[in-house]
């Protein structure tokens, strides 16, 4: 596996979900996978779990990491090519990325939507320009558009608690005071249509629509209450408009009812659902404190299962290292 982004860069999930289940009895089964090799996580942006659950997934498989925070100890990047450098970024992407490739065997990269050019943050231009420069295999910790480690945790969560064969999994928009790119509900819903096994349902306010290729065959409800009826799963998660229906409203925050936090009395409108946010969450703007501290809230296996879900990718991209299929 040269590069990690979308579903299909795994390959079977059933096969990838028993991986999961194997790792997650016996974390350190693969060590001498990692002997002698390094990882270098790179960080546009904040985070506090991708940060730790990927370091200890690598470190489980027996790597070095190196970790990079480009907007704190390290010059500030040139992202456009074109640009006459004459401001305050002082060196440019297409150098840093392959001297980074010198240093490590496998990059891990994390960098947010500018939510200002939607063709731009869909093009994921700058995780491409890792994955064309820097010679190294190429994961992505969330991106402009997708957040495949944190959907892959999601699958396993869901694989772990499930009640019934085919679940009905509901991913509904929450109201948010700033506005969030659209990365972790495109990869739900792309992951959740690739399981097969999920009955996957989308709610949130008109103009919200998000990209049809990860819609995917996904029914699509307006009514937040119908949406909810009888779900096994609930999966809260702002999102700012995704400019789909009117480009122009791309990145803004075009709806602020309150009415869609996830409170007591829509819980009840499901089949005794477990709640599950990727975190962090904003409590009583997201969901309530009664909903996620009861004893159907699933943040934190959820947030545990990161570890998981990293390993298994990791291990795969080590094991096409050594028989260099990654080349």
């Amino acid at each position: 596996m040269k590069s990690f982004i979308n579903v299909q860069d795994l390959g079977p999930l059933d096969k990838a979900l028993a991986e999961a289940m194997e790792i997650k009895n016996d974390r350190y089964k693969y060590q001498h996978l990692g002997k002698n090799k390094t990882l270098m996580m790179i960080f546009f942006n904040n985070s506090l779990r991708t940060r730790l659950s990927t370091q200890k997934a690598a470190m489980n498989l027996g790597m070095n990491v190196i970790v990079l925070d480009v907007n704190a100890g390290a010059w500030k990047l040139e992202t456009e090519r074109g640009v006459i450098m004459d401001g305050d970024k002082s060196e440019h992407l297409l150098e840093a990325i392959p001297v980074m490739g010198c240093y490590c065997d496998l990059i891990g990269v994390r960098s947010f939507a500018g939510l200002t050019d939607r063709e731009y943050d869909y093009a994921e231009t700058v995780l491409h320009q890792f994955i064309k420069y820097s010679g190294r295999p190429v994961f992505a910790m969330e991106t402009a558009t997708v957040h495949p480690l944190q959907a892959f945790a999601d699958l396993i969560t869901i694989e772990e608690h499930k009640t019934v064969e085919r679940p009905k999994v509901v991913l509904t928009w929450a109201p948010h005071c700033r506005a969030l790119p659209q990365a972790v509900p495109n990869s739900f819903a792309e992951w959740m249509n690739a399981a097969e096994d999920v009955d996957l349902v989308i709610t949130h306010p008109k103009g919200y629509e998000l990209d049809p290729k990860f819609v995917g065959n996904a029914r699509v409800e307006y009514d937040q209450k119908k949406a909810f009826e009888g779900a096994d799963f609930i999966y809260a998660k702002n999102w700012s408009n995704p400019g789909v229906t009117c480009p122009e409203d791309y990145g803004k925050i075009t709806c602020e009812d309150r009415s869609w936090t996830v409170d007591t009395e829509h819980m009840s409108w499901t089949n005794n659902g477990k709640f599950m946010h990727c975190l962090p969450v904003r409590r009583n703007l997201i969901v309530t404190d009664d909903v996620i501290e009861s004893e159907n809230s699933l943040v934190i296996p959820e947030a545990a299962n990161r570890e998981i879900s990293c390993s298994v990718v990791l291990k795969r991209m080590l094991e096409a290292l050594a028989t260099g299929a990654s080349k």
